[in-house]
């Protein structure tokens, strides 16, 4: 479960490598997430300019938690956090504090993008320490790399485009990439939006069915903000959409 909550923390949050220049000051987008015909839980993710280092970051905290009758066999409450700079569109500092079940897990994360390397930090176990890791060019981590597809151009994004990426989850490094394959007009609570279809590639086995068992659309339009997300897992199936949303940049065009 553990892991499954991961990776549907990476698809909900991909931002990117580049300037970010579309997201609003007190942005905040929360997902509804539904485990087959249950109301499983909810995400929420709040933004906030400031300085990190002396240098403007985008600080970006999410949430989740499992609710309703999930909650009291599976409590999930989770906190994520990222210092973003603006310029770059890179992490600079990351926190990921979880508790899912009997599962608890603490670190901090300090990127040096400048000779590729990260400093880890066991805030669960301190006397762990800290550690000095190797990491990649353009490296993101869970939140980051949200707005990694947000911050692309919309000339950017079109059909047949493929994005790689590599993004940090725990205390390693898993290469992820996503396709656009087409638009599509989704049904939401709030009206019909034009959306770009996209496909990211994932590992098939003990979580989902396949190499490609998720499918992710997100409102072709400068915002960029996921709709709606689909899984269909080893066991059941998953789904991820827009409960509410409040100070983005751009009006959304829904149609009823």
């Amino acid at each position: 479960m553990k892991k499954l909550l991961n990776l549907i923390t990476v698809f909900l949050f991909f931002l990117g490598f580049g300037q970010i220049d579309n997201i609003a000051d007190n942005e905040s987008i929360t997902f509804r997430i539904h485990y087959g015909f249950i109301n499983a839980g909810n995400a929420t993710l709040i933004t906030q300019k400031t300085n990190y280092k002396g240098v403007p970051h985008l600080y970006v905290k999410g949430t989740g938690q499992t609710t309703g009758a999930v909650k009291a066999f599976f409590k999930v409450d989770d906190l994520y956090e990222s210092f973003i700079n603006i310029e770059t569109g890179l992490p600079s500092f990351y926190v990921r504090n979880v508790k899912e079940g009997g599962y608890r897990q603490h670190y901090e994360t300090a990127f040096n993008h400048d000779n590729n390397t990260l400093i880890l930090t066991d805030k669960k176990t301190p006397a762990n320490g800290s550690k000095v890791i190797k990491s990649v060019k353009g490296i993101q981590d869970m939140l980051s790399c949200f707005y990694y597809l947000r911050s692309r151009n919309q000339s950017e994004l079109k059909e047949g485009t493929i994005i790689n990426m590599n993004v940090w989850i725990d205390d390693e490094m898993f290469p992820f990439q996503l396709k656009v394959v087409g638009t599509e007009n989704l049904k939401t609570k709030f009206g019909t939006i034009n959306c770009l279809k996209i496909i990211p590639s994932v590992k098939s086995g003990r979580v989902f069915k396949e190499k490609e068992g998720v499918t992710m659309w997100v409102s072709n339009d400068a915002n960029h903000i996921p709709m709606l997300l689909k899984a269909e897992l080893a066991v059941g199936s998953l789904k991820a959409s827009i409960d509410e949303f409040k100070n983005i940049k751009y009006p959304l065009k829904f149609s009823k």
